[in-house]
């Protein structure tokens, strides 16, 4: 922080523990009017984002065994790899707003896919775009609404509405509607480039968010990968076993869900069998990866790569049979952790793990501090620039979590929860169930329920209390009701976020 180069880049003042701040673009053109670009840890910044992306399916991973990503290998294998990388809400929306604000859910008010996106949020490209950087918004939006309009903070904008089409999408190029030939993943990586080409100024620095659909279901590979790992062997998780062994413990609503939109008996209502939806994913992953290997190759060909900041990650994880679930939303380790990887030769050294708890909140602080400005004081995300640096300080010991009831998805219950490295507690909120309690170093499957275990009370208590304490900090105690906006799962397709 004492770096002369960074500035204050917004002070706000009377904002207490349950006040969120929320600033309209006149107040923040006004306030930061004089600031001129700064000199930051790195030139030019690119986020990657990619939908439903579980933490370990990627190739340096090993799982599954046949699954090859080369570019997220070289990303892990030359730049950071932050392994204990979760969300604070495992939901679309939720967490893309998380990311781009530095809040909590309840804290910004985007709790489902549906409701319209609260007035007055300021995203963290705002801050990057004031301060000199050209901005640009390449994909899937999808924050609150279906609305592919052009946002704040970007100079360039290529969306589209909701969860968009695989094939020959309609997309809205800078508030201009056209109908696009081609495959998603592929035409967003083309004008993400063209973008770096021919439009840029390369006198300037850049952020470059670059947000994919893929790989949210239903899977649709690139017709090159489709097939592909037709005779790939699948991996079954133990707990995906429909017995009164792997259940026992476990609250009566996870079992039931088996057999609903969101449960391996009957996932999607039977659109696709539990094998074929496995291997569709994997074939949909390979497209993305080519795009992050296709965004290296251009910055090696300008001689950027090492100036430059590429952090990838997915929006949350995805359950593929764990407790006879697919799909997001619990607070289970599949549907909680995301892959995390930073590359930036200038500043990260290659080949190193993090192992910290780093969530999808602490990105926005962190992007602001890597262009040279101090995070906005109203965040609840914390940079890990210093880990990326590896200096030595003290860091969180705990996360937590939060997932509210869904009218359109109503199988998953509303969920808070606290995560240490070690022990994770879960509570469901406004049912007549049991709660979670899990030893993820002895129990990483999460299959030995200790919430009944006399020798773990003293413990469940002090995370409970701590949950508590958040949520009463932060502002959290009232769930947060929004309209019902549609029909329920039965009839809402591949729109489960």
């Amino acid at each position: 922080m004492n770096n002369p180069s960074r500035r204050k880049f917004l002070k706000t003042t009377g904002a207490g523990a349950l006040t969120l701040p929320l600033l309209t673009g006149s107040r923040l053109q006004s306030e930061n009017m004089l600031i001129r670009p700064v000199t930051g840890k790195v030139r030019n910044i690119i986020l990657i984002l990619a939908d439903d992306h579980r933490y370990d399916f990627m190739g340096f991973m090993g799982k599954p065994a046949f699954l090859e990503t080369p570019a997220l290998d070289r990303m892990a294998r030359q730049g950071a790899h932050i392994t204990n990388a979760t969300v604070t809400t495992s939901l679309c929306s939720p967490s893309r707003a998380s990311i781009l604000t530095g809040l909590y859910s309840h804290r910004h008010g985007v709790v489902d896919n549906q409701a319209p996106l609260p007035e007055g949020l300021i995203f963290f490209p705002q801050y990057l775009q004031a301060a000199g950087y050209q901005t640009a918004m390449m994909g899937k939006w999808h924050m609150g609404d279906a609305d592919d309009a052009p946002k704040p903070g970007f100079d360039k904008w290529v969306s589209f509405r909701g969860q968009g089409d695989y094939y020959n999408p309609l997309i809205n190029v800078d508030g201009e509607a056209k109908k696009v030939k081609g495959y998603m993943t592929d035409i967003l990586t083309d004008y993400a480039l063209e973008w770096l080409r021919t439009e840029r100024d390369p006198e300037k620095p850049f952020f470059m968010y670059l947000s994919h659909k893929a790989v949210h279901a239903m899977f649709k590979p690139a017709e090159r990968h489709l097939g592909k790992y037709d005779d790939a062997v699948i991996e079954y998780p133990d707990s995906m076993q429909d017995t009164d062994e792997a259940y026992r413990g476990k609250p009566r609503w996870v079992r039931a869900q088996r057999d609903s939109w969101h449960g391996v008996d009957y996932m999607y209502h039977g659109a696709m069998d539990f094998d074929t939806f496995y291997r569709r994913y994997c074939e949909t992953l390979l497209a993305v990866d080519e795009s992050v290997g296709s965004v290296f190759q251009y910055l090696e060909d300008q001689d950027m790569l090492n100036e430059t900041l590429i952090l990838y990650l997915g929006d949350n994880g995805f359950c593929f049979g764990e407790h006879g679930l697919i799909d997001k939303r619990h607070m289970y380790e599949a549907s909680m952790r995301i892959p995390m990887l930073v590359h930036c030769p200038d500043l990260v050294k290659g080949g190193r793990e993090i192992p910290q708890l780093v969530q999808n909140i602490d990105i926005a602080p962190t992007l602001c501090e890597a262009a040279g400005l101090e995070p906005p004081g109203h965040m609840d995300g914390i940079s890990f620039m210093p880990l990326l640096e590896n200096r030595d300080i003290q860091w969180r010991d705990a996360v937590f979590y939060e997932y509210y009831w869904e009218w359109n998805f109503p199988q998953t219950p509303t969920t808070f929860g606290i995560r240490t490295d070690r022990y994770k507690y879960i509570h469901y909120h406004g049912i007549w169930d049991i709660d979670e309690l899990y030893d993820l170093h002895n129990d990483p499957a999460e299959m030995q329920n200790l919430i009944q275990s006399p020798e773990h009370q003293n413990l469940i208590q002090s995370l409970k209390a701590r949950m508590y304490a958040w949520l009463e900090k932060s502002g959290g105690m009232t769930v947060p009701l929004k309209r019902d906006q549609g029909f329920r799962g039965a009839n809402r397709g591949s729109e489960s976020g």
